[in-house]
């Protein structure tokens, strides 16, 4: 605590409390644990400091386990952790819908992003970990992926894209996305800027209407992963935007929210469709719910001036026809007349209101939510290689040995593997020659043809070495049988250690009692 409290007291590090954190206090020794809290309190004048302690059970844990002299040296104070949940929504909101951000991720990723996070029991550093992955994985992959710059600029002015080659305006142009829009657009560098200012736009006013559709799902106990899949999903926008999906004569960004829509009509899903249960769900909420959702839109929709207009007006119709109704409540007060007739009219009014609001929400659905995945050039900012970022999260290690051993001419780039390809040659691995050998044979391996093989690619190169005509003397002779010998040892030594690394990478299975002189393969192919 002396080497502690003078680092302390220098002036760099003085400025802030030390955090001491105990995960989980209830598995410590409450003796050890008291000592250490005086020992503390010894030194707070000089090193003030901040014990954060994990409690599992109860509030009053730290009673029963510290001492008195000990609690009675602490200040408590209780806070409670989010859930995942809410943990989840705040990464999400700080990554996925801030507009400044510069990096999107396709539907398919989405809802693998959704099922990792479930299958690693809702831990949300496993998710960003994902994340970082697809960031990673998409800046490498996509050549033109330094344009994300224009979604991060304020001000898309200075971005350089004039002076682009040709070859990244031909690419640009020629990606599916541009491929399948039914707009014909010449490959010039201004309209390579104006669609990505556009996909700007585009994606602002969908994240706005996406945070508008989560708190009107929060009454539902909708998650936010589960809502963000069926937003991002191109095929339920295209059927929302379809010709079959009629709603009624009135176009999708109307002048008046009495005219978007048919009473009790809705174009989202079936029952089972998320989007379609919050617009269900708003058209029952009460008044304080509806109140409090209203504030929420009217918050998020500043930068869409026609939604942010019919969310004042929503707002101010609520509080017109709860001041009416409570006028109308005196006047049958002092007439004495039934007080269920009041009842009556505010569920009446209550009901319009509601409905009004349903029409709303499906309004800035149909307007405003539109994928990422419908845009041109969206590839350039979106992330959609889902097999990709399955195989950095949870890979396939047999594969990748296999493919290392197969290939491994591919990663080394030397000079006597490359110009012969995949031909066996004798400065390749042993392992490498052993496993290449071993795709000759089928489920069953006998090992004396294995080491024949192997020996034969082994002493290529001498075979080749011209043989002298006459034969050695009987000295000679004898002489030349030892370095023979210790060759063959030499090898089998080399072929037994290939063959345990081979079965330590679990490509084969050892040789059985019933047959010795034979292995089985385990992985077969690629």
């Amino acid at each position: 605590m002396t080497v502690l409290g003078s680092w302390y007291s220098e002036a760099e590090n003085y400025d802030k409390p030390l955090v001491v954190i105990v995960d989980d206090m209830e598995r410590c020794n409450g003796n050890v644990l008291s000592d250490f809290v005086l020992l503390l309190s010894e030194w707070v004048i000089k090193v003030p400091i901040v014990l954060v302690m994990g409690v599992a059970t109860t509030v009053d844990a730290p009673r029963s386990l510290l001492r008195a002299n000990a609690l009675c040296r602490l200040q408590p104070c209780k806070f409670a952790l989010g859930s995942p949940a809410d943990k989840l929504y705040a990464v999400a909101e700080a990554v996925v819908l801030r507009s400044h951000c510069g990096f999107d991720i396709g539907y398919k990723v989405a809802v693998f992003l959704r099922n990792y996070f479930l299958r690693q029991d809702g831990t949300v550093t496993s998710f960003i970990r994902a994340l970082k992955i697809a960031c990673a994985k998409h800046f490498v992959m996509e050549p033109l992926s330094f344009l994300c710059k224009v979604l991060v600029d304020e001000d898309s002015q200075g971005l350089g894209i004039e002076k682009l080659p040709a070859s990244m305006l031909d690419y640009a142009f020629g990606l599916p996305s541009c491929q399948t829009s039914k707009k014909a657009t010449p490959v010039t560098a201004e309209s390579l800027a104006s669609g990505l200012i556009e996909m700007k736009k585009l994606r602002k006013n969908w994240c706005s209407v996406l945070v508008c559709l989560y708190e009107a799902a929060k009454f539902q106990n909708i998650q936010f992963l589960d809502i963000l899949c069926e937003a991002l999903d191109p095929s339920l926008y295209s059927s929302r935007a379809s010709p079959n999906h009629k709603l009624g004569k009135a176009p999708i960004k109307p002048s008046s929210i009495n005219h978007c829509l048919p009473d009790g009509e809705y174009s989202a899903r079936g029952k089972g469709g998320l989007i379609f249960q919050v617009i269900r769900k708003v058209k029952d909420l009460p008044v304080t719910s509806l109140f409090q959702l209203l504030q929420v839109w009217g918050k998020h929709s500043e930068e869409i001036a026609d939604i942010h207009g019919k969310v004042k007006e929503l707002q101010s119709m609520l509080k017109i026809e709860d001041d009416s109704n409570n006028l109308q409540c005196d006047e049958t007060g002092t007439s004495k007349s039934p007080a269920s007739r009041c009842h009556m009219n505010k569920e009446r009014d209550r009901s319009k209101v509601n409905e009004k609001a349903a029409v709303l929400l499906e309004c800035m659905i149909r307007g405003y939510l539109t994928p990422i995945e419908s845009a041109p050039f969206h590839e350039i900012v979106c992330f959609k290689h889902v097999d990709v970022l399955q195989s950095a999260l949870i890979g396939d290690p047999r594969k990748m040995i296999q493919v290392d051993l197969l290939k491994s001419h591919n990663y080394l780039h030397c000079s006597c593997c490359t110009k012969n390809g995949s031909v066996l040659l004798p400065s390749m691995h042993d392992t490498s020659i052993m496993y290449t050998l071993a795709q000759e044979h089928g489920d069953l391996i006998n090992l004396h043809d294995w080491f024949q093989s192997f020996k034969s690619t082994i002493f290529r190169s001498s075979t080749s070495v011209k043989r002298k005509l006459h034969s050695p003397s009987p000295k000679k002779r004898k002489l030349a049988n030892e370095p023979e010998e210790v060759n063959n040892a030499l090898v089998q030594a080399r072929f037994c250690r290939a063959v345990m690394e081979l079965q330590i990478t679990g490509l084969l299975r050892m040789p059985s009692k019933r047959r010795p002189d034979y292995v089985q393969r385990v992985a077969f192919g690629l």
